[in-house]
């Protein structure tokens, strides 16, 4: 998943990545949608239950990249990049959520603040890298 920091994923397109992860698991555990096993016990039997699926692991990277860019140098190109604002006007219709947008709600969902990223440790802890590294040690 190179670049996953930097997506804007709509909400139908998330429902398609989900379905499509379902999927896989679903075939590697050979077992049919014909014979109606629920999701969670196909997780189980690949022993995925409790781990992440691609979406959380796309907004900890998401979360991660940001934190990455806030402490860089305010001439550094992505730190200019993030902060731009285009200067013509949207389209028509329900305007499309920015890449900002879903920062701030990956943010809410994670109980961090709006300045922790200026605490590098305190990030990674907040943004979940930390504690999935750690258990995977405990795994091992």
């Amino acid at each position: 998943m190179y670049g996953v920091e930097v997506w804007q994923i709509s909400t139908r397109e998330i429902n398609k990545i989900l379905s499509t992860e379902m999927d896989v698991l679903r075939r590697s555990a050979r077992k049919s949608r014909m014979e109606r096993i629920q999701n969670e016990h196909i997780k189980e039997i690949m022993g995925v239950k409790e781990k992440p699926d691609i979406i959380d692991i796309k907004e900890r990277k998401r979360l991660h990249w940001y934190g990455h860019v806030k402490r860089m140098q305010e001439e550094r190109l992505p730190k200019l990049i993030m902060g731009w604002i285009p200067g013509e006007r949207r389209k028509r219709g329900r305007p499309r959520k920015t890449w900002m947008e879903g920062v701030r709600a990956a943010m809410e969902t994670g109980h961090l603040e709006a300045d922790q990223w200026l605490n590098t440790k305190e990030w990674c802890l907040g943004s979940g890298r930390r504690r999935q590294l750690s258990q995977d040690r405990k795994d091992r």
